[in-house]
């Protein structure tokens, strides 16, 4: 039994999100010591800029046809979608980046949906696995603050993730991530570390609960 782990901040060992999915992660590991850990780091290993359009165009044309462009990017979204398909449970670890979607996370989830077994329309053979989705934000989003309605990304990971994967997502959710190096902040950093608190305490529930799901279908 094995979990993917998918990171996608840019931000190295000062990540939040990548610290929030090692609490999820080390609770997976104390409930299911013999379980797997398959990563997935978008950051340090980029999605081509080109593979998504070359994918795209392979449909396209007989296979016998297909340019050497078109072959790697077909190859390589099998890869990923390999990765998934095998994994038992899912954590994915997804910034908010300019009020939308990360584009590393935005290629990767193009370039899977290009795969005949997760293209849109096709019954997902990933439904009703479990899944923990950590969300981190620098500001706040919430309603009544200046930025409420400007998140672009949190609907787009939970549609994509949630509806379009068929994932039982379990969603922990961190903001002012940015209020500890940033002196405008400074009036809210009391509530960035309680949300913070909040979020890894959620994250470990949920990482715990990813591997009771594996135990049992193991049982």
């Amino acid at each position: 039994m094995s979990l993917f782990r998918l990171d996608a901040s840019i931000r190295g060992e000062q990540s939040v999100s990548r610290a929030v999915a090692d609490t999820a992660e080390a609770a997976w590991v104390r409930t299911h010591p013999s379980g797997l850990v398959v990563r997935r780091d978008l950051a340090a290993s980029p999605v081509p800029v080109d593979a998504w359009p070359a994918a795209v165009s392979a449909g396209f044309v007989p296979a016998d046809q297909h340019t050497e462009a078109q072959v790697q990017a077909a190859a390589l979204a099998a890869t990923y979608a390999d990765e998934l398909v095998a994994a038992e449970a899912y954590l994915f670890a997804v910034p908010l980046y300019n009020y939308g979607v990360s584009q590393h996370v935005k290629s990767w989830s193009d370039l899977l949906l290009t795969d005949r077994r997760l293209a849109p329309g096709q019954e997902s053979p990933l439904r009703g696995r479990p899944a923990a989705l950590i969300v981190t934000r620098g500001g706040g989003y919430g309603p009544g603050t200046p930025r409420d309605g400007w998140d672009h990304a949190t609907p787009y990971y939970r549609r994509f993730f949630g509806d379009m994967l068929g994932l039982d997502l379990h969603v922990s959710e961190v903001e002012l991530t940015l209020a500890e190096i940033t002196p405008a902040m400074e009036p809210l950093r009391d509530l960035a570390r309680q949300s913070l608190e909040a979020g890894h305490t959620s994250a470990g529930k949920h990482g715990e609960l990813l591997a009771q799901h594996a135990l049992g279908k193991a049982a």
